[in-house]
């Protein structure tokens, strides 16, 4: 028998699928295996982000990363055949950093919903406050190079709110999930896009996750169960 809760609970519980790689001249050479070789791909990849904060994509170079990071060019080429397949392994990293910090454990959803929402709201925008040029650059880069970073952290963002939608739908008025998943998935990515990059600083800002927070409840309708017990007003 289908139960909602039960296979929401299942979804959160699945373990990251790794983003579907579309061209060999995007796929790392060789996965280092070596904590010596894991320390070399880790400096390649953070001497790529700094450059590519510096000097966005177009300053970007083989050599100049090589360099920075303390390796030769030859040694880069072992992992990484292109500056687009560096503009890739750091896509990925970043959403698998997202997913660490947006999928949360399943025990939070005995948590009231209210509680729940604040808590992903929060961690979202904290994700984006560590370090916001390097993300508006790598959402730059990643369309130049055809990497769909957006449409890979769009689709966790649809299974996680989905899965929320369909646990608590006891608590909010009826909706068709499929359409409320794209509005608040939507709504959420357009906020976040303009704020880290129009006013990061409110990215650590109490007052814009309580606004955020408040809006997605009332858009769901949601009856609080900590308080009057009365459905959100719209």
């Amino acid at each position: 028998m289908y139960n909602a809760s039960n296979r929401s609970r299942s979804v959160l519980a699945l373990a990251r699928k790794p983003p579907t790689r579309k061209g060999p001249q995007l796929s790392p050479r060789k996965a280092p295996t070596q904590a010596r070789a894991r320390a070399t791909v880790d400096a390649i990849l953070r001497a790529t982000a700094r450059i590519l904060t510096r000097r966005g994509y177009d300053g970007l170079s083989t050599n100049a990363i090589a360099q920075l990071a303390g390796v030769s060019v030859g040694s880069l080429y072992q992992y990484f055949p292109s500056k687009e397949a560096l503009i890739r392994a750091l896509v990925e990293q970043h959403v698998a950093e997202l997913e660490a910090i947006l999928t949360p454990d399943p025990s939070l959803l005995g948590q009231p919903l209210e509680v729940l929402a604040r808590m992903l709201v929060k961690a979202m925008l904290e994700a984006h406050a560590l370090d916001p040029a390097l993300h508006r650059e790598l959402l730059a880069a990643a369309e130049k190079v055809g990497v769909p970073q957006k449409q890979f952290i769009r689709s966790r963002g649809d299974v996680l709110v989905r899965a929320l939608l369909e646990f608590y739908a006891p608590q909010l008025r009826p909706l068709d999930v499929e359409l409320a998943t794209f509005i608040i998935v939507g709504a959420m990515e357009g906020m976040e896009l303009r704020i880290t990059s129009e006013k990061p600083e409110w990215l650590t800002d109490e007052r814009v996750v309580d606004e955020l927070t408040t809006m997605l409840l009332r858009y769901v309708g949601h009856i609080s169960v900590t308080g009057t017990g009365r459905r959100a007003s719209s």
